[in-house]
C-alpha cells in the first residue's frame, strides 16, 4: 500500500466507532500502521469488540492496524499505547486523541458524578496519551498531534455543559501542547469536527446527516498528521468537506480611572470601545500579557 503516511505509525483514541473509526481508516488507507484503541464496553458473540473490527477492516484491506482495548481513563495508558506502538511497529509518529463522551443534562441539574465522569474521559483521557506521546516525541524529534475537540468547546452548548467545559479545556490544552512541542518538532492543531456519529446522530438536522459523514472530515487529520506539515496550534472547524479556521481573540485595549469607580453604563461603553478595535490572536498567554500589559502602561503614561 502507498500513500502519504507510507512508514508512519499511528494511534488514535476511541478509534472503534464514528469519526475515531474514519480517522483511523483513513490514516492507514494512506500507509500508516495504526493502533486503534477502544474499551470493550460492548463486544459480539466472539468476544470482539469495536477496535478489534476496525483493525480487521484495515488489515483486510492490506494495512497495517493492532487492536488496543486499555481505557483511557487508566493512569498508565498513555504509558501502554506508546508501547504497544513501538512493540508492534517499532516507532510512534502520530496521536490522534478522540475518545469522548458526552449526555445531555441542564445545568442546574448537573452532579459531581455526571460532571466528573466526562471531565476524567475527554480531559484526562485527552491529556495521559497526549503527554506519553509528546516525551516520546521530543526525544525523537518529530511527531503530529491531533486533539479532536468541539465547538461546544467555543462557544458554549445549551444541555451540554460538562461537555461544553471539556471540550474547551481540551482546545486550551492543545494550545499549550503545540507551544511546548514547536521547538522539538513536535507539532500539536485541534479539530472540532461537526459529523453524524452515534454520539450526535439523536440530535443531528435530518438535512445535514449524509453531507456530513464522519469520513469527509478524515482527510484533515491525515493532512495535519503528515510529516510534511508545519501547521501547529490551529483550531481547524470541520464539516461536510469543508472547514474553517477558529481562534481565541483580544479586541483593543481601552483605559479607565480606575480611581473613580466604574458605573455599568462606563462598563459597557468600553466594551464597545474594545469590539471596535481590530481582533488579534497570540500564540500563548504569555504573549498576550505582554502586549495588554505594555499597551496599558503606556496609555497610563501618557
Amino acid at each position: 500500500m502507498n500513500g502519504t503516511l507510507e512508514g508512519q505509525v499511528a494511534i488514535v483514541t476511541g478509534g472503534g466507532r464514528g469519526l475515531g473509526r474514519a480517522f483511523a481508516r483513513e490514516l492507514a488507507r494512506l500507509g500508516a500502521a495504526v493502533v486503534v484503541n477502544n474499551r470493550n464496553r460492548v463486544v459480539d458473540e466472539d468476544g470482539l469488540g469495536p477496535a478489534d473490527h476496525v483493525a480487521a477492516e484495515i488489515i483486510a484491506a492490506g494495512g497495517r492496524a493492532v487492536a488496543n482495548h486499555d481505557d483511557v481513563l487508566d493512569p498508565e495508558v498513555g504509558k501502554k499505547l506508546v508501547a504497544q506502538a513501538l512493540h508492534e511497529f517499532g516507532r510512534l509518529d502520530i496521536l490522534v486523541t478522540s475518545a469522548a463522551i458526552s449526555a445531555p443534562q441542564m445545568l442546574h441539574k448537573t452532579t459531581l458524578e455526571y460532571f466528573s465522569q466526562v471531565m476524567n474521559i475527554n480531559v484526562t483521557g485527552t491529556v495521559l496519551p497526549t503527554a506519553a506521546a509528546m516525551a516520546h516525541m521530543r526525544e525523537a524529534g518529530h511527531g503530529r498531534i491531533i486533539l479532536i475537540a468541539s465547538t461546544a468547546g467555543l462557544h458554549g452548548e445549551t444541555t451540554v455543559s460538562a461537555y461544553a467545559a471539556s471540550k474547551g479545556a481540551v482546545v486550551a490544552f492543545g494550545r499549550t501542547a503545540a507551544a511546548e512541542g514547536a521547538g522539538k518538532g513536535v507539532y500539536t492543531n485541534m479539530l472540532l469536527p461537526y459529523a453524524t456519529t452515534q454520539m450526535t446522530e439523536a440530535g443531528m438536522d435530518e438535512r445535514y446527516a449524509e453531507a456530513m459523514r464522519s469520513e469527509l472530515v478524515a482527510p484533515i487529520v491525515a493532512a495535519l498528521a503528515s510529516p510534511d506539515s508545519t501547521l501547529n496550534g490551529e483550531v481547524i472547524v470541520a464539516a461536510g468537506s469543508s472547514l474553517r479556521v477558529a481562534d481565541a481573540v483580544e479586541w483593543a485595549t481601552t483605559s479607565f480611572d480606575a480611581e473613580a469607580g466604574l458605573s455599568a453604563a462606563d462598563l459597557e461603553s468600553l466594551v464597545a470601545r474594545s469590539r471596535s478595535g481590530s481582533p488579534r490572536s497570540y500564540t500563548h498567554a504569555q504573549e498576550a500579557f505582554q502586549s495588554f500589559a505594555s499597551e496599558c502602561t503606556a496609555q497610563h503614561t501618557t
